[in-house]
């Protein structure tokens, strides 16, 4: 087995402080929606889960009816 260079980097520990500084500057990195876009976006998540709720609800449903019909 080869060994990789990145398994040296895994052993070393990174103080807290550097890994704050690391987050930090990755959420500087992070394209925050707008307001529009997070109002569209839940709208649009909501609609899904509805129709989602629904076809699964109706499948319940007519199982269901069907397991009655064949086992009543």
């Amino acid at each position: 087995m080869s060994t990789s260079g990145g398994s040296q980097s895994r052993d070393r520990r990174t103080s807290p402080a550097t890994f704050y500084r690391q987050v930090v500057a990755e959420l500087r990195k992070v394209v925050w929606p707008t307001q529009e876009q997070l109002v569209t976006y839940f709208i649009v998540v909501l609609v899904f889960v509805a129709v989602v709720m629904t076809v699964v609800s109706l499948l319940d449903l007519g199982f269901g009816k069907l397991i009655f019909a064949v086992f009543g």
